[in-house]
């Protein structure tokens, strides 16, 4: 396992910027640089910045890499399943992939009663809904009970910095966001993404919670994965081994602690009212050992940290010198 120690000589190594002029078409989102290729390819930077609170809280070493290489351990090992959007991997931090038309649906999927945002089952279930995302929910249900069964539960896409929104499968199809075929396509397709990636954490001593997937359509009209795939940005993951004891405690079960520095943050000040306090250099180096870890125990493979500090973004701007348009 990787301590802060060896982390220490990264810490100013960051990429908070990953702005290239010679590649078009520039979009930059809250963690990723995107450009679209006039060939229909898009390349896709994933910075270390850390979001929160609707602000760039910090920079986090290597967390861009280990999302990214996390990403493609799963894309790798579901291409079986359903198609992705990555066509090739120039850099630890980059993933070239096809440009699609995103589903303005967001699939989440979900096998525990669990979630503190205002869209996720256990907050509406404690305010008495029992009727959510078109299922019924018996009463007398715990906060981090295993479901029956696995289901899924969509929202509404929110571009530009919307808010997403609570859908049932009838409304997809009347609201014809989806056509009855789309959405069936996409539900098998959702289900058997979750049910590889809960086998394999399972062999890795971990539970696959709840997940949340992309997808979009080709010139074609067929269904792709895009974004990401479990990572612990996009999933919640708990530790098998201490979950049954914790949850009859009544006790959060443990995981990879992804609001560490969100954490800290609102245990000094109320971010959406005050000044951020500056983040110390021990909290953003604890930060990075949890990725790094979250990356190593979900694909079972070793986070090799550089002996020698070449600076990240330089390295990108090299990898990425090929698709920079010809003069």
């Amino acid at each position: 396992m990787v301590d802060t120690a060896q982390l220490a000589p990264h810490l100013s190594n960051v990429v908070k910027d990953a702005a290239i002029p010679e590649l078009p078409n520039h979009y930059r989102g809250k963690v990723r640089e995107n450009y679209d290729l006039p060939d229909g390819r898009r390349v896709i930077i994933a910075t270390d910045r850390l979001s929160a609170f609707d602000i760039i809280l910090t920079a986090i070493p290597f967390k861009g890499q280990v999302l990214t290489q996390i990403a493609r351990y799963w894309f790798e090992a579901t291409k079986d399943l359903c198609p992705n959007h990555v066509l090739e991997y120039p850099d630890p931090n980059v993933v070239v992939a096809k440009r699609l038309t995103i589903m303005p649906v967001e699939i989440v999927v979900r096998d525990y009663l669990a979630g503190t945002t205002g869209t996720s089952l256990w907050t509406m279930y404690k305010k008495g809904r029992r009727e959510m995302y078109g299922h019924v929910f018996p009463d007398g249900l715990r906060e981090n009970q295993k479901l029956p069964d696995t289901i899924i539960t969509p929202t509404t896409k929110a571009f530009d910095a919307g808010h997403d929104e609570e859908l049932t499968a009838a409304q997809i199809v009347e609201r014809g966001l989806l056509t009855q075929a789309q959405w069936d396509e996409v539900t098998a397709k959702a289900l058997a993404l979750f049910a590889r990636g809960r086998e394999i954490a399972a062999a890795r001593g971990l539970i696959l919670v709840d997940t949340k997937y992309e997808f979009g359509f080709d010139e074609a009209g067929n269904i792709i994965l895009a974004d990401e795939i479990h990572t612990p940005d996009s999933s919640r993951y708990w530790f098998a081994a201490s979950y049954p004891e914790r949850y009859e405690a009544g006790q959060r079960p443990e995981s990879f602690d992804k609001d560490f520095v969100r954490s800290w943050v609102t245990q000094r000040c109320d971010p959406y009212k005050d000044a951020i306090p500056e983040i110390p250099a021990e909290v953003v180096l604890e930060a990075a050992r949890i990725y790094i870890e979250a990356f190593e125990t979900i694909t079972g493979q070793t986070f090799e940290v550089p002996t020698e500090v070449t600076p990240a973004v330089e390295r990108i701007r090299a990898n990425l010198a090929p698709y920079f348009a010809k003069p």
